[in-house]
């Protein structure tokens, strides 16, 4: 038992004051004549034990009262030790998107809030901090309208971020109680859960308010998985925890649903769609599905903007008229100069590089296209027949070793076609057979670890083709070679300009430092903007010569389609998705000794710990009891 007021126990030194009346009692002897005294004895004896008797009965109500009294007003209690201690208490609520998984009662993040708000005590004060937002000292009326508007979010803290910023909220008091509670589903990805004994001066209680299993299915990614001149193979994976084996699957342009199918899952819950789409068209693409699960991942946005014309520029020799046929101006932009006009400036702006039987290579022209290539370009060597070889390999060995060795007069026909090399994809259903194959009079003899994609009858490589940079053995004029009347001869240039022109990414994720370049030259004080229907902001951005390097760091916070503007003009479009993480619903095990199952249930445990059971009035009532009996002593016992 404790007691709220103990010094007012002092007041219990008043029970020796009844005890010295009743022990020295001074009595006054009065006389009385009596004419007869023989019944005087048995009067004595027959009231001697009742008188003793009403003493000592009065002697212990007296006490008792005093006693009652005393105790009463001292507040006597029973309480648990943390009861007594003051308290501070930190909660974070997880709003990750994992939290907005469904049940019965809507979702579980809605459910947890709404629990909160019930349970929470009105005057208790409290902090509350979520992935995105902070409720510092505050009570449950202060930030009730404010919780219930959060919204899930693509944030996720780590276990031991939780802990540590938790811990910023705590006072430096050491003679408090301070407990930590986490609501979340714990996915796995989050951490560990960090023991109790390794954090001692915080008290920490995990509470999952996670109480079954929540079946979801996702779209994971979207991308290019064939393209030729005339269609895009667009590819979507997708995953489920269900025991679905089906799900319906669309594609949206803007807000035109323009293909439909369905997505089959494998036995690792796993599949694969393909939509084609026209190469031609602008697609602003939406990939959707609809569940019971989780909300964020039912969609997933790409765009592939209107095709632009492809630069190329051929050094050297003109253009010959085989390469004006092949890239038309529908197409392609193509340009010629002579090495000795030659505008290094321009390389950068080019999407393929042809070097037309130069009979040298200078080595700044060679350093120009490695640093060309090593930026996404792409190019082609066609030596001369008299070119200088050791020129040549400057720029060759750094691709696959390739290095020029020997030249070669000899009548020399082509014979073979990789048809499964990647410059020829969807050109040649099966391996070519009774094909009119091109000859040459005078070939370089080539050495390589790369990939040939055309080769002589003696198995020697006639274009070896491996990353967008391409090398031919011989020339192609029409003096050594038939090679540009052969059919050949445009698949096979055709691709090399189709394939040097990279599509923008299809998509960013959120958050993940996104980096894009835009081919414009800003002027002082101008600046690029992104805007869709709802918001509009200025990513970071590094003005470059002839382009601009933005990078998306704080900005966008929603998934969408959104529109790079400059001066009111359309540079591009970009697409984000949030990371598909979350949707990977695995959790970590809470230990027993620290873990809740519900909110009301903490807060139920915590009441119980802080109960004070309270004594004073049954004291007050036993007070009033030792009155009545007194009372009753002095009446009834003479």
């Amino acid at each position: 038992m404790q007691f709220k007021y103990p010094e007012i126990l002092w007041g219990l030194l008043l029970l020796l004051i009844p005890i010295f009346i009743h022990l020295f009692q001074l009595r006054r002897f009065k006389k009385t004549p009596f004419t007869n005294v023989k019944f005087l004895q048995l009067v004595v004896s027959e009231s001697r034990k009742s008188s003793t008797l009403k003493k000592w009965l009065l002697l212990l109500s007296r006490l008792g009262l005093i006693a009652a009294v005393v105790i009463s007003f001292a507040q006597p209690f029973f309480a648990n030790e943390t009861a007594l201690k003051e308290k501070e208490t930190v909660f974070y609520l997880d709003n990750s998107y994992s939290m907005d998984g469904k049940n019965e009662n809507g979702s579980i993040l809605y459910n947890a809030i709404q629990e909160f708000i019930k349970n929470t005590p009105q005057d208790q004060l409290f902090t509350l901090f979520t992935n995105t937002t902070v409720f510092k000292n505050i009570t449950i009326k202060n930030i009730q309208n404010d919780l219930l508007e959060i919204k899930p979010s693509a944030d996720q803290l780590t276990i031991n971020d939780i802990l540590l910023k938790g811990n910023t909220f705590f006072s430096k008091l050491n003679d408090v109680q301070k407990n930590l509670v986490l609501i979340s589903d714990f996915q796995r990805r989050m951490g560990g859960i960090i023991p109790q004994d390794s954090i001692m001066e915080i008290n920490v209680f995990y509470l999952n308010p996670l109480n079954h299993t929540i079946n979801n299915s996702s779209v994971d990614s979207v991308y290019i998985e064939n393209r030729t001149n005339e269609t895009i193979d667009i590819a979507a994976t997708l995953t489920t925890n269900t025991t679905e084996e089906s799900l319906p699957v669309s594609l949206y342009n803007d807000q035109t649903l323009i293909a439909k199918t369905v997505a089959k899952f494998n036995k690792n819950k796993k599949a694969k769609v393909t939509f084609s789409i026209n190469a031609n068209e602008k697609i602003l693409g939406k990939v959707t599905i609809t569940d019971n699960g989780l909300e964020y991942d039912n969609q997933f946005y790409f765009n592939i903007d209107e095709k632009s014309k492809i630069k190329v520029l051929v050094i050297g020799k003109p253009a010959n008229e085989f390469l004006d046929r092949i890239y038309s101006e529908e197409e392609f932009e193509l340009t010629s100069t002579s090495l000795s006009q030659l505008n290094y400036s321009d390389i950068e702006n080019q999407h393929l590089i042809i070097i037309n039987e130069i009979d040298e290579l200078p080595s700044s022209l060679a350093t120009a296209v490695k640093s060309f290539h090593d930026d996404g370009g792409s190019f082609v060597v066609i030596p001369s027949t008299k070119g200088d070889l050791n020129s040549y390999n400057q720029l060759a060995n750094f691709f696959n070793t390739t290095s020029y060795a020997s030249t070669i007069t000899q009548n020399l026909a082509i014979s073979n076609i990789k048809v499964a090399h990647d410059l020829f994809n969807n050109v040649f259903e099966n391996n070519v057979d009774n094909f009119q194959f091109p000859s040459v009079k005078t070939y370089h003899r080539m050495q390589t670890i790369g990939q040939i994609a055309i080769e002589f009858q003696n198995k020697e490589p006639f274009l070896v083709s491996n990353d967008n940079a391409h090398f031919f053995a011989t020339a192609l004029s029409n003096e050594n070679s038939n090679f540009q009347n052969s059919p050949l001869v445009v698949p096979t240039f055709y691709n090399m300009g189709i394939n040097s022109l990279k599509l923008p990414s299809l998509y960013a994720n959120i958050e993940e430092n996104a980096a894009v370049e835009i081919p414009i030259t800003l002027q002082q004080d101008e600046n690029i903007k992104v805007v869709n229907e709802t918001i509009e902001f200025i990513p970071l951005q590094r003005a470059l010569p002839k382009k601009v390097q933005l990078t998306f760091m704080d900005n966008p916070k929603k998934a969408g389609i959104y529109k790079v503007m400059h001066d009111q003009k359309l540079l591009r479009n970009i697409s984000f998705n949030e990371n598909r993480k979350e949707s990977e619903l695995v959790y970590s095990q809470i230990p027993e000794n620290n873990g809740i199952t519900s909110i009301n249930k903490y807060f139920t445990e915590r009441q119980k710990d802080n109960a004070i059971n309270e004594f004073w009035k049954w004291f007050a009532i036993l007070a009033f009891a030792f009155i009545i009996m007194e009372t009753l002593l002095q009446r009834f016992i003479k």
